[in-house]
């Protein structure tokens, strides 16, 4: 059917309309448009173009667009206004008008060679035949294996990600010289991305209890033996080359004279009777079977039974401090302090009330100031959800909302999530910029943690510009709301130098925004990013099971086919690293022939023949 005039005018007064406000906000832009570095200067424009466009309703304009068989604009993030002249052009024919040659930021060819060229800047070049990248974040036995770091590049591994929330310099430089060896003998580029921790807010610690170890042996459901306890005793810090239950730290003159058979007699911290046997003397200590669960403290006395031992008593020596987590359910009060108290669970009567609530406090105090009674507050990645009933200058109340039917424990160092509040955590941490100074001598890029407003961002430019670090690569790890809301602002702030790229931080993410939003949240920085032509890294949990267990879930399965959109994956190092860096590099490469962002590549499918059913009158 001929398509109608008057449609055709509507859909290109619409067209015009879109054309005409994203002009309009590019000019309200302009002063942040002409701050971008040279490189971004089309692709902040584009961005622009793109924020006005998604400022609209256009769905109905795409459905009348699609059944005249032109774009629907579905896929327009790179190149808006060449989309949109794109269609207008064939409607112009249709209508057998001339066509009117409007201003464009970018074409579409434009746009994939912008984000190819930002992506090999920040990422290093693509590997052959996959055009997404894969980047595994470092744990410190990779400082000392070497030989497993060249079986990563060599399986595909094409970025390394270290944590400065983790282990030390001296480490973090072991892991820098191991991947920069690796390079020379692989030929292979290997980008180094270093993570600052950023103002992460967490729990403090708790009140220390005292240095015992509670020692186990194994026992069947009705309470009998079934294996004792395998215990290590030695001197401090001399390890068992053999799986053992627990250690206890003995004087090493004491240790010398003991004999297989040889029995150990204590009193544990109950009082009870207990004894350990010698069943096996080894170069540097002995191990002995506990046949009864037993308590033990620093200063434990332990005595050989034989008369004729040289010396037939010591102590225990310095166990580590325990520390009774606070458990909380249901409708349970916690005090959160502004004073570094060291935290406690609630004190019970007698008859089971709650004589004083639990407490702890948290590592950014001047969140105080920032939130407001009636929010949400979530600790430990949202196991425990509450809500603040009170707030004030030095201590916020918080009614548990959600916890386990039996409790959830809370310990130190857990993190802490205030979606709701709108808090203002700008500056860089001192412990940042100390790691800073040793990232921006050795690592590629930098990437910035729980970053939510643009003046966190200009004080990292500040901070590397002092350090002579300009070609720096930066890196924005999207983990909050506050963040995801600013995100627009953050891409214009961050794109002030060059090169740059996001990081999808899932795991904090679904617990600020909800787990059931966090599809779609990802879904809108991958679209923002694209429109910037920024690279975009896709992390958290990827192959997690297989990484980690060595099989993985069907879910992951399709999570990382998924993950492909991006411009780079993130795994992490877990004991059967090799083989998830395998079955990524495999996943990527299937991908990319059916998937490129959000349009699908239609190759010929490999599919069964279909035959014909035979005709009846044949049979």
């Amino acid at each position: 059917m001929q398509p109608d005039e008057k449609q055709l005018r509507e859909l290109l007064t619409q067209l015009d309309g879109l054309h005409q406000d994203a002009l309009e906000l590019e000019q309200k832009f302009s002063p942040a448009i002409k701050q971008v570095h040279p490189s971004f200067r089309k692709s902040a424009r584009n961005l622009v173009h793109y924020l006005s466009l998604r400022q609209h309703d256009i769905r109905h304009l795409q459905e009348s667009l699609a059944q005249l068989g032109l774009s629907s604009l579905g896929r327009a993030e790179g190149h808006v206004l060449a989309s949109l002249q794109a269609v207008r052009d064939i409607l112009c024919h249709l209508l057998e008008c001339a066509p009117v040659r409007k201003q464009l930021a970018v074409s579409s060819s434009e746009s994939s060679e912008l984000l190819a060229t930002h992506n090999n800047e920040l990422l290093g070049p693509a590997p052959a035949n996959r055009s997404t990248r894969i980047m595994v974040t470092f744990s410190n036995d990779l400082a000392n294996d070497y030989e497993l770091l060249v079986r990563m590049m060599r399986a595909g591994m094409d970025c390394a990600r270290i944590n400065c929330a983790h282990d030390d310099e001296k480490v973090w430089l072991s892991m820098v010289e191991a991947v920069r060896r690796a390079e020379k003998e692989t030929g292979q580029s290997c980008k180094i991305l270093m993570d600052l921790m950023g103002p992460k807010l967490r729990t403090g610690p708790l009140k220390p209890g005292p240095a015992l170890i509670a020692i186990r042996p194994i026992q069947n459901a009705f309470g009998q033996l079934v294996s004792p306890a395998k215990v290590w005793l030695a001197p401090k810090n001399v390890a068992c080359d053999v799986p053992v239950d627990a250690a206890l730290p003995l004087k090493a003159e004491w240790v010398s004279q003991l004999q297989r058979g040889d029995k150990l007699k204590f009193k544990d911290t109950r009082g009870r009777d207990r004894s350990f046997t010698v069943i096996q003397r080894m170069e540097k200590g002995v191990i002995a079977h506990l046949f009864k669960t037993s308590y033990l403290s620093t200063g434990t006395s332990l005595t050989i039974s034989k008369a004729n031992a040289l010396d037939r008593t010591t102590q225990v020596g310095e166990l580590p401090v325990s520390v009774d987590p606070i458990m909380l359910r249901k409708d349970d009060l916690l005090i959160l302090n502004k004073e570094p108290i060291p935290g406690e669970p609630a004190l019970y009567d007698a008859e089971g009330h709650i004589v004083k609530p639990a407490h702890i406090s948290c590592t950014l105090p001047e969140i105080f100031s920032q939130v407001k009674e009636g929010q949400p507050i979530l600790f430990d990645d949202g196991k425990i959800e509450g809500v603040i009933m009170r707030s004030e200058d030095e201590f916020l109340m918080v009614k548990i909302t959600h916890a386990k039917e039996n409790g959830s424990k809370l310990l130190h160092d857990k993190g802490i999530n205030l979606p709701e509040s709108k808090l203002h955590l700008e500056s860089l941490t001192e412990h940042d910029k100390e790691n800073l100074a040793f990232v921006a001598k050795y690592a590629d890029a930098v990437s910035l943690s729980f970053v939510n407003h643009p003046e966190m961002i200009e004080k990292l430019h500040a901070e590397l510009k002092r350090l002579e670090a300009k070609k720096m690569g930066i890196v924005l790890k999207i983990e909050t709301k506050e963040g995801f809301r600013n995100l627009p602002h953050l891409l214009l702030t961050v794109m002030k130098t060059h090169p740059v790229g996001v990081m999808i931080a899932r795991g904090d993410l679904a617990v600020e925004c909800g787990w059931q939003r966090l599809a779609e949240v990802q879904e809108e920085i991958l679209w923002l990013s694209e429109a910037a032509h920024i690279p975009v890294i896709w992390a958290t949990q990827v192959l997690e099971s297989l990484s980690k267990k060595g099989r993985p879930s069907r879910a992951e399965i399709t999570d990382a086919a998924m993950s492909q959109r991006a411009d780079c994956v993130m795994l992490n190092k877990g004991a059967y690293i090799l083989q998830a860096i395998e079955l990524l590099d495999d996943i990527l490469k299937r991908m990319q022939q059916h998937q490129h962002k959000k349009s699908s590549m239609l190759r010929q499918l490999h599919v069964s023949e279909l035959e014909l059913p035979e005709p009846e009158d044949k049979k």
